[in-house]
């Protein structure tokens, strides 16, 4: 067997290589969802605004000249800072499917971290709770929805081989359309919803940068002392709203308030996976006739943001929301399912709230650790 070797990837061409990887090992699984190449060559890439107080080391692993498997290895000063940590991040992990290939990588992005005076690394982050997060190890005979990561059956057994350990399980939950709450909870919901302090307002394309920077504010109050959160700097904000706005739907976008106060938020997008799938990493011109082919395949959405400040949770304000969220959805002849993603396992509160309305766990996706 040739020998095994890894190194960093620094040069176009191992950005282009490292980028590849996920087609030479996932290429040929019907669930897998090709990413844009370019979504992900701008997200390493040092210009994008994530990496304005963090670093990362791309890894390429190779046997004879032949790319097996990558990694990258992140250290998040905003992470640090807010959480008090001195957590490193490994994350774009993909493999083939020999454990010792895997403990290499591994071996290399904790020896980066180590380095940098980090404790212990955690991951799958691609780069941050901000944005794909977890590896699935509950699932598999679906593909993602948008913005959640899929991966083969077998990677969790290549981590657990490298020396990693489960540090929290997320959860994904499905409400299929047609969908009805129990009757209980419906009438307490109806009744909630009569009290004129409650009001509802949905973003438009007009007002989507101001109602973002509103909407992660309110995200960061809700979430800021949950496990792994990190705030988005404003730059990040920004363009995450511009990203959303060619696929956002304006009536699936709101935000609740309390007597005038701003107290809750909500958005879902479209699950455009399908159609990704079709395009397999590339946009182009092609690109544009798929869309305009295929975009009836698009038939289900994904709650991305879903929050509510602490002052307003007793108040009623999470059973309205997400009642209002699925009266949007799931009576909507558009759209066969809406996924609620991701929850942690711990986070009893939002995942009785989901149950209690019907909602079935469906997916859990793994964080994995490993001490320095």
């Amino acid at each position: 067997m040739a020998d095994l070797s890894v190194r960093p990837a620094r040069t176009g061409a191992d950005m282009d290589a490292f980028i590849k990887t996920a087609w030479a090992v996932q290429g040929d699984d019907p669930n897998w969802v090709p990413p844009l190449r370019k979504e992900v060559r701008d997200l390493l890439s040092p210009g994008h605004p994530f990496w304005a107080r963090a670093e990362r080391e791309l890894f390429l692993a190779e046997r004879g000249g032949r790319v097996v498997g990558r990694i990258a290895a992140i250290k998040d000063m905003a992470f640090i800072e807010h959480q008090h940590e001195q957590a490193g991040a490994w994350g774009f992990f993909e493999c083939e499917h020999d454990p010792r290939t895997a403990r290499a990588l591994f071996d290399a992005a904790a020896d980066w971290c180590r380095a940098r005076g980090l404790a212990h690394m955690r991951g799958p982050l691609n780069p941050s709770t901000n944005y794909e997060i977890g590896m699935l190890v509950e699932g598999f005979d679906t593909p993602p929805t948008i913005m959640m990561t899929y991966n083969p059956i077998w990677y969790p057994e290549l981590v657990e081989a490298s020396g990693l350990v489960k540090e929290k399980d997320l959860y994904a939950f499905l409400f299929l359309h047609g969908h009805q709450p129990p009757e209980q909870v419906a009438k307490a919901v109806q009744r909630l919803r009569r009290n004129p302090a409650i009001t509802v307002r949905h973003t438009t394309k007009a007002t989507l940068n101001e109602d973002v920077r509103l909407m992660c504010r309110l995200f960061e109050e809700s979430w800021k002392d949950n496990w792994g959160f990190t705030p988005m700097n404003p730059a990040e904000i920004d363009l995450m709203a511009k990203s959303l706005k060619p696929i956002l739907v304006e009536k699936l976008a709101f935000i609740l308030s309390y007597a005038g106060e701003p107290a809750a938020i909500a958005l879902l997008l479209p699950d455009v996976n399908p159609l990704l799938k079709r395009l397999d990493g590339s946009i182009g011109l092609s690109g544009i006739f798929k869309y305009l082919l295929y975009r009836h395949e698009i038939r289900g959405t994904r709650v991305v943001l879903f929050g509510i400040t602490p002052e307003y949770r007793k108040r009623g304000l999470p059973f309205v929301l997400l009642d209002y969220l699925l009266e949007n959805v799931t009576r909507d002849p558009k759209y066969d399912y809406a996924e609620a993603s991701w929850t942690l396992e711990d986070n009893d509160a939002i995942n009785s709230l989901i149950e209690g309305f019907g909602g079935r766990r469906y997916k859990r996706y793994r964080i994995y650790r490993r001490e320095l």
